[in-house]
């Protein structure tokens, strides 16, 4: 099968690391408006080939959408004229309005997916073999997507090792408020608070591993991750809400110094390991 990568960053590069260990299987393409991207994308042998032609990608029997959620919505409408046969599979981090955004005469054609799984660094240098590898593969409103699709994007995912959940688009987006995109407005703002200090360079001397470790997703992609925001946003509030209420808690049971009641709120937080 002739696969299609649009988007040639972490997770496009990591997709086309995973297919090459498929190489009578899958013959990677790959197509990314970056020309350095395209170049190193080459060099690292992500692919088997570049183009920049969107017709010849979208000649592809699969294509997968690894780009901001944004630019999702605005290709798709250029797909209108592929096969009935392509399998189009989208990686987008929210969903709802992905799937809704669709053409309805090519909705048949889309697999529409959420990998949970990722770092903080981007562009094709980034990219991991295993990246995907017994990482949870979410897929969305599969009752919208043809018979055929769902073989074809079912193959591929076994095939990358992936742990395959399906839900539906809304009920993903409110999870992954909570679970992905508020954590991450959580960590530009700790990133935040420090760096307006007078002397941050103080305090990052000092930092520890709790620090990096909560610090770390601040480094990632204001472009891909305002569009996530954008369209997760009334999730995203009230997820960010909830989050509030309970610094507050901690904030007042603090300055009132009802030290017993704090430890009680942090030993029910721990809970949260027995889950993980």
């Amino acid at each position: 099968m002739n696969i299609g990568i649009i988007g040639l960053g972490l997770m496009g590069g990591s997709l086309g690391l995973a297919l090459k260990k498929y190489p009578k299987k899958y013959t990677v393409l790959g197509y990314d408006h970056n020309p350095i991207h395209q170049n190193d994308a080459l060099e690292l042998k992500l692919v088997d080939k570049i183009s920049s032609d969107l017709n010849e990608m979208k000649a592809c029997d699969i294509i997968i959408l690894t780009i901001p959620v944004d630019a999702i919505i605005a290709i798709s409408q250029d797909f209108l004229d592929i096969s009935k046969n392509c399998t189009v599979i989208d990686f987008g981090s929210s969903k709802e309005k992905i799937s809704s955004s669709i053409p309805s005469p090519i909705r048949q054609n889309y697999v529409t997916a959420h990998p949970m799984t990722g770092t903080e660094k981007f562009g094709p240098s980034a990219a991991i073999e295993d990246l995907y590898s017994h990482k949870t593969m979410v897929i969305c409103d599969i009752e919208k997507s043809g018979e055929y699709q769902k073989e074809v994007a079912l193959a591929l995912f076994r095939d990358i090792d992936a742990k395959i959940v399906f839900m539906g688009a809304k009920e993903h987006d409110r999870h992954a408020a909570f679970i992905s995109h508020m954590p991450h407005a959580v960590s530009y703002a700790l990133a935040q608070s420090v760096m307006k200090q007078e002397d941050p360079k103080s305090i990052l001397a000092l930092a520890g591993g709790g620090f990096k470790s909560m610090s770390r997703i601040a480094k990632s992609s204001p472009k891909m991750w305002e569009d996530i925001f954008r369209q997760n946003k009334n999730n995203l509030l009230e997820s960010i809400t909830a989050f509030n209420t309970e610094m507050q808690l901690c904030q007042t049971l603090i300055e009132e110094e009802k030290w017993e009641e704090l430890h009680q709120w942090m030993s029910q937080a721990n809970q949260l390991h027995k889950i993980l």
